[in-house]
């Protein structure tokens, strides 16, 4: 009897809400692509450090006793989960609790250390005959964009308020010795606005306000700056985060996508937003930065980043993350950036700087305030699901840095000419 065929076990989520959640609570039926599913899981799982336990008291994997358990506690409904569409079903299998583990990140990054080839290779050549494609009402449109953000971003500024730390900063922090978590933020601000070049005097544009963090500090530096959301719920406690620093006339924060900016400035800085812009969107995004800057300016960039051949392999594909997370999301390579920048505008590569395990390290801090303050955000109308659904976010998230599958870079780029920086 394989462990598709029976499922007893445990249960460690709520039924999902079919109104919150259509859909979610029964698993697809497909035996033929279970059984498959299954075969590829136990092939991939063989080698890695870990312990993947079964109902009937069996374990896969090459971990023992001490390495992090990954519990199929309703196997049959994980496999086929999995066989409908792995790169859905494994997080969702999560969610409604089809497996558990008391180490999320710790039995996720073992899957990403060999995201490459836990797939073989014969069966990677077929993905792109059988693989979800991005939906086209997820394209990052003027219209699309916002409705993408705003199915993240303007989940509930209370829910961001529990979990981020004092500076609101929802991007990567850059450590320091001794730094706690804000002044890693402040830290990594501080990096952008240098490589950006901004100082007394200087006229900011900023592509993705966040909550105001950023254009507060470039102001403090004597900058004025122009700060630009499509997020309502942004826009809305930033302005309000900006009028209590005091900084309202050197700072303006508008709700405008970035393509409708107008006027040129010295510096524009970027912190974590090109990842929403979508790949077929770059070349606007590169060129709307050329056309902003003044003759001498700079670009200061933060972005998520992952090798050249894992985007041009992934660059359609329809993942959890994008379902769940961020829809119309696609992470570049240090190469398309660079690329793009030569090709779509005059500016060069002025600095680099390469700090993922710092991301790892932020993520871990963000979800055990998310954990530690869950009962806070419930309290807002968040549920069950909703819950391990953030778990697995961050700590999926927290895997891909730790294993060096995700990267986390700052750009310092010029523009020729001129004498405003």
């Amino acid at each position: 009897m394989t462990s598709s065929s029976v499922d007893r076990a445990e249960t460690h989520a709520a039924e999902p809400d079919p109104a919150k959640w259509p859909g979610l609570a029964t698993p697809p039926h497909s035996p033929l692509r279970a059984r498959v599913a299954e075969g590829l899981f136990r092939r991939a799982v063989r080698p890695l450090d870990l312990r993947v336990s079964l109902p009937d008291g069996s374990t896969l994997g090459s971990g023992g006793e001490t390495a992090p358990e990954m519990r199929l506690t309703r196997p049959s409904a994980f496999f086929h989960r999995l066989g409908a569409d792995a790169k859905i079903g494994f997080g969702e299998a999560y969610m409604v609790g089809d497996w558990t583990t008391d180490a999320l990140a710790e039995v996720l990054t073992p899957f990403a250390e060999r995201m490459a080839t836990l797939i073989p290779p014969i069966l990677q050549k077929l993905r792109r005959f059988v693989e979800r494609r991005q939906p086209a009402s997820e394209a990052n449109t003027v219209e699309g964009a916002r409705s993408n953000i705003q199915r993240h971003y303007d989940l509930s500024n209370d829910l961001f308020t529990r979990f981020l730390d004092e500076s609101m900063m929802y991007s990567s922090a850059l450590f320091g010795p001794d730094d706690d978590l804000t002044a890693a933020q402040h830290r990594k601000i501080d990096s952008v606005l240098d490589y950006a070049g901004v100082r007394e005097g200087s006229s900011v544009l900023e592509i993705g306000t966040g909550w105001g963090e950023l254009s507060i500090r470039a102001a403090e530096r004597g900058a004025t700056v122009t700060s630009v959301t499509i997020s309502e719920e942004q826009h809305a406690l930033a302005t309000e985060r900006i009028a209590a620093a005091g900084l309202s006339d050197r700072v303006d924060v508008r709700l405008c996508d970035y393509r409708d900016v107008k006027g040129d400035y010295d510096a524009v800085v970027s912190v974590e937003m090109i990842e929403a812009v979508g790949a077929e969107y770059w070349p606007t995004f590169f060129s709307t930065i050329g056309k902003r800057l003044r003759p001498g300016g700079r670009f200061g960039l933060q972005a998520i980043t992952m090798d050249h051949e894992r985007v041009q392999a992934t660059a359609s594909s329809y993942t959890w993350i994008h379902k769940y997370i961020f829809p119309g999301g696609i992470i570049p390579s240090t190469e398309s950036i660079e690329q793009g920048m030569t090709e779509h505008t005059t500016l060069r590569l002025q600095g680099l700087r390469e700090f993922g395990q710092d991301y790892a390290r932020t993520l871990r801090q963000w979800r055990d305030r998310f954990t530690e303050r869950w009962s806070e955000i419930s309290a807002f109308g968040f549920d069950d699901v909703f819950r391990r659904m953030w778990e697995f976010y961050l700590a999926y998230s927290e895997a891909g840095f730790r294993s060096g599958y995700l990267k986390v870079h700052q750009f310092g780029f010029a523009k020729p000419g001129g004498t405003t920086q």
